[in-house]
């Protein structure tokens, strides 16, 4: 077939390659967690057994990788889709997490070949790493705030009382930075020196996802969140 023909596809010749689910989860390979690199991790999800009739195995399976320290590789279909899985022990369960296939992967050269090599300065290094240690905590998901949630319900509240919705202006940002400056910004912010440093806005960094393609979510695996 040339590359200026194309094949119409229709519902019923997807129906023809769709595969066959049995509701059940085959389990091909147990590798080490650390060797799945966190490019093809999809999402996670919870995984329990249904009813008492596989509990059993579910619970054994689930103790030999917490022994062996190892992930479990497994298959399973979700809306005629067949996706690997990557099963670890979660309390008395286990937690799932769709992996994405090679070709599903983008490759980081196409995004970070252009980034120079940079001989960095030393005062300028050495205020990152304040900045680092000033702002260093646990993780706390607690403390995420969904501003967009919280904007979005601020607009809800102010059509019900019929007040006018309108867009704001957008912000001009300038792509012409001292990062040096911004740097100093931060540091006489953290210190609560308004006046020791001079103006400027933070840089910026552009944002590429790592997959290809977007995929829907699972309808019968329980999301973990």
């Amino acid at each position: 077939m040339s590359k200026s023909k194309y094949i119409e596809i229709t519902d019923e010749d997807l129906e023809a390659v769709s595969v066959e689910s049995n509701r059940t989860i085959d389990i091909d390979q147990f590798v080490p967690r650390e060797e799945i690199d966190d490019l093809y991790n999809v999402r996670p999800s919870y995984i329990a057994p249904e009813g008492k009739i596989g509990a059993d195995a579910f619970v054994t399976i689930r103790e030999a990788i917490a022994a062996t320290d190892k992930v479990a590789l497994a298959r399973l279909i979700l809306t005629t889709r067949e996706h690997v899985i990557a099963l670890e022990p979660r309390g008395k369960g286990l937690m799932g997490t769709l992996l994405r296939y090679p070709y599903e992967v983008r490759d980081e050269k196409d995004y970070f070949a252009d980034i120079p090599n940079i001989k960095i300065d030393k005062e300028m290094l050495d205020l990152a790493k304040h900045i680092v240690q000033t702002k260093s905590g646990h993780f706390d998901p607690e403390k995420f705030e969904d501003h967009y949630e919280k904007a979005l319900r601020d607009m809800i509240k102010r059509k019900v009382a019929g007040k006018e919705i309108t867009a704001p202006k957008p912000v001009e940002h300038s792509n012409v930075i001292n990062l040096m400056d911004a740097l100093k910004r931060s540091v006489a912010a953290e210190r609560g020196d308004k006046h020791g440093a001079s103006s400027g806005k933070a840089p910026s960094a552009r944002r590429a996802s790592s997959a290809k393609r977007a995929r829907k979510p699972a309808k019968k695996v329980r999301k973990a969140g």
